[in-house]
Order: C-alpha cells, then sequence, then structure tokens
C-alpha cells in the first residue's frame, strides 16, 4: 500500500520547481534591472532548500539492490536520455557547438548525477556525527579543485551543495514540526527580509559565481576571503531553505497533487527555456526589463502548470522513467491476471451447478 503523500512537501517540492523554471528565465534579464536582484534573491536560498528537501526525501535510501536499481532507473537512465537530447536539441536547433557530452552536464542536468551521488553517500552521512559540519569542510574545500576537474560530471557543485542535502538527511519529521508553527512563519518573514538586504548589496561581499559553487580559481579574491564567504553563503542558504518550509502552506489541493511531477517539470523545462532564447525572447527581455520581468514570470508559471497538469505528466512519466513505466505496466497485467483467474474459480461452482 502507497503510504499518503505529505501536501506541506508537495507544496513546498512544487513551489521550488516552479522557482527554478523561473530563476532560469530571469537569468536572461539584464544585470542592472531590477528583476536581476530578484534572480540573486532566489538564487541565495531556493536551491539549497530544493537540495535540502531532496536530502529529506532521501533518509531511507540504503545500499539494497532494490534501491539501487531504483537510482539507475530514475536518475542515471533519465540523464543518459535528456542530456543526448538537450545536446541534440542546442546543436541542431540552437547551432551551439557542445563538446564532453555526459561527464560535462549539460543545462540543467547536473542535478540528476548529483542527486544520485548525494543518496549514495546517504548511508554514510545520515548516521555520521557531525555530518552537517563535515558537509561542509567539503563544500569549503572542494572550491580549491581545479576548473577541469571541477567540470567532471559538476562535481564542485555537487560537493557544494552538499551539506544543505546532509542538512536535509538529518531532519526528522519531528524536527521539521517546530516549522509548522505561527512563530515560525513570522522568523521565516523576518530572514527573508535578511536574504533580501543581502541580495541587493550581494557585490559588496560576494561574487554572484559563488551561489553556484564554482572552484575559486574562477573567482577573483584571496584564499582566506574565499573560505568565509562560501561559509557565509552556505549559512544564508540554510537560513534560507528553513526560513521557506516555514512558509510553505500545509493544506492539499490542486497545487500539492503536482507535487509528483517535479522530476517531469525539471528535465523537460530546460526545452522550453532554450527555445524562447533561441527564438529571441532573450534580446527582447534585455530590451524590456520591466516587461521582461512580468513575461519570463508568467511563462515561467505556465510552463511549470503545463508540465505538471495530470494528463501531461501521465504520458511524460514514460519519457522520464521508461523502465519504471514498463515494470510497473507488467505488475500491472500480472495483477490483472492474478484476478480474472481468482474470478474464474470462484465461478466455477455455479457454473456446474447450472
Amino acid at each position: 500500500m502507497r503510504s499518503a503523500r505529505d501536501p506541506w512537501l508537495d507544496n513546498a517540492k512544487m513551489a521550488l520547481v516552479t522557482l527554478v523554471v523561473i530563476g532560469h528565465l530571469w537569468a536572461m534579464l539584464p544585470a542592472d534591472s531590477m528583476g536581476r536582484q530578484m534572480y540573486v534573491f532566489l538564487y541565495l536560498w531556493h536551491m539549497p532548500a530544493f537540495v535540502f528537501v531532496s536530502g529529506y526525501l532521501s533518509r531511507n535510501f540504503t545500499w539494497t539492490p532494490r534501491k539501487l536499481w531504483s537510482l539507475v532507473c530514475t536518475l542515471a537512465v533519465p540523464y543518459v536520455i535528456f542530456e543526448a537530447a538537450m545536446a541534440l536539441f542546442r546543436t541542431h536547433v540552437g547551432g551551439e557547438n557542445l563538446i564532453d557530452i555526459y561527464t560535462d552536464p549539460h543545462f540543467p542536468y547536473w542535478y540528476l548525477p548529483a542527486l544520485l551521488v548525494w543518496r549514495l553517500l546517504t548511508p554514510i552521512f545520515r548516521p555520521l556525527w557531525g555530518g552537517v559540519v563535515v558537509a561542509v569542510a567539503i563544500s569549503l574545500l572542494s572550491g580549491f579543485m581545479e576548473y577541469d576537474t571541477s567540470r567532471l560530471f559538476d562535481l564542485a557543485r555537487i560537493l557544494g551543495f552538499l551539506p544543505f542535502f546532509v542538512l536535509g538527511l538529518k531532519a526528522t519529521p519531528e524536527r521539521l514540526e517546530a516549522l509548522r508553527s505561527r512563530a515560525a512563519s513570522w522568523l521565516g518573514l523576518a530572514a527573508f527580509a535578511v536574504i533580501a538586504v543581502l541580495a541587493l548589496n550581494l557585490d559588496r561581499w560576494a561574487d554572484l559565481k559563488f551561489l553556484y559553487y564554482k572552484p575559486y580559481e574562477v573567482i577573483d579574491g584571496a584564499d582566506p576571503t574565499l573560505l568565509l564567504t562560501r561559509t557565509l553563503v552556505i549559512m544564508v542558504g540554510m537560513l534560507g531553505a528553513l526560513a521557506w518550509l516555514s512558509l510553505v502552506p500545509r493544506r492539499g489541493g490542486w497545487f500539492a497533487a503536482m507535487g509528483s511531477a517535479t522530476m517531469i517539470v525539471y528535465v523537460f523545462h530546460g526545452f522550453a527555456v532554450k527555445g524562447l532564447d533561441y527564438a529571441g525572447f532573450g534580446d527582447w527581455v534585455q530590451q524590456h526589463p520591466s516587461s521582461g520581468l512580468l513575461a519570463t514570470t508568467a511563462l515561467g508559471l505556465l510552463i511549470t502548470a503545463v508540465l505538471a497538469v495530470r494528463p501531461v505528466r501521465r504520458r511524460l512519466d514514460v519519457v522520464v522513467d521508461p523502465i519504471g513505466s514498463a515494470e510497473r505496466e507488467v505488475d500491472d497485467a500480472v495483477q490483472l491476471t492474478a484476478v480474472v483467474h481468482e474470478q474464474e474459480r470462484s465461478e466455477e461452482p455455479v457454473l456446474a451447478g447450472r
């Protein structure tokens, strides 16, 4: 029997993947526009929150054959499919020249190998005392890797975001219950106010590249300063992740019902974003920043809604998880056959008595 879904987490997941889509569209806005400031505010916390939720939902992962096979079906196979599909789309439609297919993830598929690696690390970090501290240390040290090395499956970002995943692993339903109070909601609003001020003044304390967890060699500055800045960015990300969860609605409904479509939205939205850019939408946005902010936000909401609506997601699920879909079809066929046979056996005495 399937366990009941938590509408709180479904609302959090669906809203966060919506912000992922909007954020990728906001990236088209001019660097000196208000929309770009909103982009900075968003990127200070929304991916940390997304990774945190992924960690929380991965708490039960173990190195069992069934769980490992699930990783292959739900992460490795989609990565192979969509990395190739996006590469073809970008080269044949966008005219881009791409290199290192698969080993250097292309927009936006770095998250699939990242989630695979994080889940494989789950049995190590979940019981580890001081696991968050260890993960933060790994994140800080990963910034020293060479740029070419960091591009291997986007390793710099995988290790850079590790603290948020481990923080999610360490969370429990009882600990998260504290975020559901009214007092926590007010504190969440206050935290976002602080993050907004930090976003408006980002150029005074951090480079935008810090939010992408790039190697230090691509960021100017002395090593002690870089370590301190990344530490502050991690702390702000953790604060934002908890603040976000304190503000997420607890009730179910049509929005929460789309929470199971986060993977579908994530792997397909890149084609819409890239397609709009190839069509000249990015150039128009650069020339009309105010209208562009409204247009990118509206399109982000529309793209997410279309991909997550039930009839669409049911059809796209076969592409995202072809092996799992085939296995479910087989299971359904076996169960149907068993039901039919059981009905036939139960009817035999009746038929014989006629």
